[in-house]
């Protein structure tokens, strides 16, 4: 069984608090051209996306160098609450190479202003964990891993090498499940672009 884990792009589509808004325009029409093609102008960091070390971290790699293996693995779900210890995060079973999914429930606010101005994130200690643990990802049901100035917990996942999936979607269906993560970005050679991100759930 396969769940889309990712948001819908469309003009309606919300972005991050100061990001330009998505344009979706025809360039060609059945009618007129005997065709249907659109022109997109699109932020990198809108929707379900995925953030390469470049985003934060000057002369990091571009989503095009990475590695096609980086981008699936086992998945690992985390609940996500403001009280959530390392301790807790240790006694996830997390290992090397799984990409790490943290549910929050905030997905089911996507459209409300509370849900880039108001939600729960892992605490430095954690994403430093996370890289000691070599996992391939992070991703959040949130608009970003980050609530603080600096974009700390983005530096220190990205300089370690952990890749950050954001505005993830329908996380509370994997609760109780063993997956696989398929999280594949468009190849850009940028700091960041758009996902399909899926899970494989198994049994």
């Amino acid at each position: 069984m396969y769940i889309d884990l990712s948001v819908t792009l469309n003009e309606q589509t919300p972005g991050y608090p100061g990001d330009a808004p998505i344009k979706i325009e025809p360039a060609g029409k059945i009618e007129q051209d005997g065709f249907n093609d659109h022109v997109i102008s699109i932020n990198t960091h809108v929707g379900t996306h995925i953030d390469a070390p470049l985003h934060m971290i000057a002369g990091g790699t571009t989503l095009d160098r990475i590695s096609v293996e980086q981008f699936t693995g086992r998945g690992r779900l985390v609940e996500l609450t403001k009280d959530l210890s390392l301790e807790d995060l240790q006694n996830s079973d997390i290992s090397e190479g799984d990409i790490v999914l943290f549910h929050t429930g905030m997905s089911e606010r996507y459209h409300e202003p509370v849900y880039f101005e108001d939600y729960p994130v892992i605490s430095e200690e954690d994403a430093k964990y996370l890289v000691e643990r070599k996992v391939k990802m992070v991703g959040v049901d949130t608009g970003s891993v980050d609530i603080a100035d600096g974009f700390p917990i983005h530096k220190i996942l990205l300089a370690g090498n952990v890749l950050i999936i954001e505005n993830l979607a329908n996380l509370d269906k994997l609760a109780g499940q063993d997956f696989k993560v398929l999280a594949l970005p468009i190849k850009l050679g940028v700091d960041g672009a758009p996902a399909r991100v899926i899970a494989e759930v198994k049994g």
